[in-house]
C-alpha cells in the first residue's frame, strides 16, 4: 500500500502509535531488516518488494527458502491465514486486497529461472579471491593472471579461459617473474584445486556468456509496477561463499554502471541482501572496506541496500551505520552473549519515552516489530512497536507449472537460455600453442634438411678427391672453393632456423665482448 509519499508499514490502532511509513525519498539510505527465525522477516521482505513494485521502483531479492515466490500470484481467501490477515488489516486500518506482482525468476543453476551469468574479467581478482578463498600470495598471482591476460589481448571469459591462463603462467613463470615478481607453482597449483572445488559446487554456471545486462533487471511492466527479480537461492545456499560473493558483485555491478542522480524523489533500484550474515563471515578487512564504499556512495546513484540477517550484530559497525531506515523483529534470549546483543541492537534506535527498547524487541510476536525509519531532512524517527500489514501476494512457495508458465512467458529467454563460447582465452592460448608446435617442427625438418644436404657435399667431395687428370694446386684451389662454398650455403640456411639464430647472437655477444 503506498502513501502518497511513502510506504505504509504497518502499525496503527490497539495500543500502537501511529501508521508507520517508509518515506520514498529517503529509501535509497538504506535499511535493515533484522530478528529471530520465524519472527516474521521474509513477509516484511515480501510487503516491502510489492509497496516498491507498485512504486515504479524495480527490486532484486534472492528467495533463500522458496516461499518468496508466490509474489508472482495473488493472495487468495482459501488461504489458511486469511481470516488472520484481514483481522489484522482491520486493526491496522489497512484495505486489503489480493494481487500479483510483475516477477522475472533467476537462477545460476538455470533450473528455476533464467540463467545469470557473469565473466570472469567482470568478477576481478578481488571478489574472485575472496570466492576460492585465496592466500595474499595466491591473490598476487591470480593478480599477475589477470593483467597478463589484459595485456595480451586474452578475454577471460569462463572458467576454462581462467584455467588455462594459469597453466601458461606456470610454464612460464621464471620470464614472468623477472617483470611481476615471484610466481610460485605451488601457488598455481592452489588456485588451480581451489577452481576444481568451484566446478563441483556449480560455480562454473555463473562464468560465461551472454553476461547480465542490468538493464534487463532495472524494468517496468506496461502499468509501470517495478520489476521484482527474484534470484531461486535455495540450491545457492549449499555454496555459501558462492552465494555471497555473487550478490557482491552484483551490488558492485550496479554501483560502477549506474550514474550518479543525487537524491531522487524514489529510488532507481532497491536491492535485498538475504543471509547478510554470510558476506562478513570471515571476510578480509580489504572487503569489508568494500562494502562499506558501495554503501556510503551507492544511494547517489539511486540505489537503496536492504541487509537481512538474523542480529544487527552480523552487520560490521560501519555499515550498520549507514542503514537509515530499520524493522527489528524480535530476538530471542537465551545466553548471556544474547543479552548483550540485545541491548546494543535497542542502543541503535532513538529512545521513545512510552516503553522500553530493549523490552520491546524482546517482547513483539511474530507479524510485530520494532521499527525507525527517517523522516524530514533524513532524521531517525523514534523507534515504534509496529504491527506490519499482511501481503497482498500469495504467501509461500508456488507450483513448478506455475513457474514454469511464468518463466516461459518471459522474453528474456530467448536472451540468457543459450550460453554463448566466443574466442578467448583458452581457445586463443591453445591457437599460440599449435602455432609454436607447428614452427618448432618446421625448424626440425629444416635442421634435417640441412643435415642430409651436408651429408651430400661430403660425399661430393670426397668423390672429387679421387679425380685424376688435376694438378695439386688446382684441387687445393677447387678444394677450398668447394669448403668456402658449402660453409657460406650452409650457414645462409641455418640463419632462418632457431640453431642458427642463437649461433649469430653468440657470434656477436663475443665481439661485442671482447670490446
Amino acid at each position: 500500500m503506498l502513501t502518497e509519499d511513502g510506504i505504509f508499514v504497518g502499525g496503527g490502532g490497539e495500543g500502537y502509535k501511529e501508521p508507520q511509513e517508509l518515506l520514498l525519498k529517503y529509501a535509497n539510505r538504506h535499511g535493515l531488516i533484522a530478528g529471530a527465525t520465524g519472527t516474521g522477516k521474509t513477509v516484511t521482505l515480501q510487503i516491502l518488494a510489492e509497496s516498491f513494485s507498485a512504486a515504479g521502483v524495480p527490486v532484486f531479492l534472492s528467495d533463500v527458502k522458496g516461499d518468496l515466490a508466490g509474489l508472482a500470484m495473488p493472495g487468495s481467501e482459501s488461504f489458511k491465514l486469511h481470516d488472520a490477515f484481514m483481522k489484522r488489516a482491520q486493526t491496522i486500518g489497512y484495505d486489503l486486497q489480493y494481487q500479483s506482482f510483475p516477477v522475472t525468476f533467476w537462477d545460476l543453476f538455470g533450473e528455476k529461472g533464467h540463467p545469470i551469468r557473469t565473466t570472469v574479467t567482470e568478477m576481478g581478482p578481488l571478489l574472485l579471491a575472496r570466492l576460492l578463498d585465496l592466500t595474499d600470495a595466491q591473490e598476487g598471482v591470480l593478480n599477475i593472471a589477470f593483467r597478463i591476460a589484459d595485456e595480451e589481448g586474452l578475454p577471460l571469459l569462463d572458467l576454462k579461459d581462467l584455467q588455462a591462463m594459469l597453466v601458461w603462467l606456470g610454464d612460464n613463470a621464471s620470464e614472468v617473474g623477472l617483470r611481476y615478481g615471484n610466481i610460485s607453482k605451488a601457488s598455481v597449483g592452489a588456485i588451480q584445486r581451489q577452481l576444481l572445488v568451484l566446478e563441483n559446487q556449480g560455480g562454473t554456471n555463473l562464468f560465461g556468456e551472454p553476461a547480465l545486462d542490468l538493464a534487463d533487471m532495472m524494468r517496468r511492466n506496461h502499468e509501470g509496477r517495478g520489476q521484482i527479480n527474484i534470484l531461486a537461492a535455495d540450491q545457492l545456499m549449499a555454496s555459501p561463499r558462492l552465494y555471497a560473493t555473487f550478490l557482491l558483485w552484483l551490488l558492485s555491478e550496479l554501483f560502477e554502471e549506474l550514474p550518479e542522480v543525487g537524491n531522487p524523489e524514489r529510488p532507481k533500484f532497491v536491492f535485498f541482501f538475504d543471509e547478510a550474515h554470510l558476506l562478513f563471515d570471515d571476510a578480509p578487512k580489504a572487503l569489508i572496506d568494500k562494502v562499506e564504499q558501495v554503501a556510503r556512495l551507492i544511494r547517489s546513484k539511486g540505489v537503496g541496500v536492504y541487509f537481512i540477517t538474523q542480529n544487527p550484530d552480523d552487520v560490521p559497525e560501519d555499515v550498520l551505520s549507514q542503514l537509515g531506515n530499520r524493522i527489528q523483529h524480535a530476538l530471542r534470549v537465551f545466553t548471556a552473549k544474547d543479552q548483550k546483543a540485545l541491548r546494543r541492537a535497542a542502543q541503535n534506535y532513538r529512545p521513545n519515552p512510552r516503553f522500553d527498547t530493549e523490552t520491546a524487541i524482546k517482547e513483539v510476536g511474530t507479524g510485530e516489530a520494532v521499527t525507525s525509519f527517517l523522516e524530514a531532512k533524513g532524521i531517525p524517527g523514534m523507534v515504534e512497536r509496529t504491527l506490519i500489514r499482511p501481503p497482498a501476494s500469495r504467501l509461500g512457495p508456488i507450483p513448478d507449472e506455475e513457474r514454469r508458465a511464468i518463466i516461459a512467458q518471459s522474453d528474456l529467454g530467448l536472451k540468457y537460455e543459450k550460453s554463448i563460447d566466443r574466442d578467448s582465452a583458452f581457445e586463443r592460448l591453445q591457437a599460440r600453442a599449435r602455432a609454436a608446435a607447428e614452427e618448432a617442427a618446421r625448424a626440425e625438418a629444416e635442421e634435417e634438411r640441412l643435415k642430409e644436404e651436408e651429408r651430400r657435399a661430403r660425399e661430393t667431395r670426397r668423390y672429387e678427391d679421387r679425380t685424376t687428370g688435376r694438378s695439386s694446386s688446382r684441387r687445393r684451389s677447387s678444394r677450398s672453393d668447394s669448403l668456402a662454398t658449402a660453409f657460406g650455403k650452409s650457414l645462409v640456411r641455418q640463419l632462418g632456423t632457431k640453431t642458427g639464430q642463437a649461433l649469430v647472437r653468440g657470434i656477436l655477444g663475443s665481439l661485442f665482448k671482447s670490446r
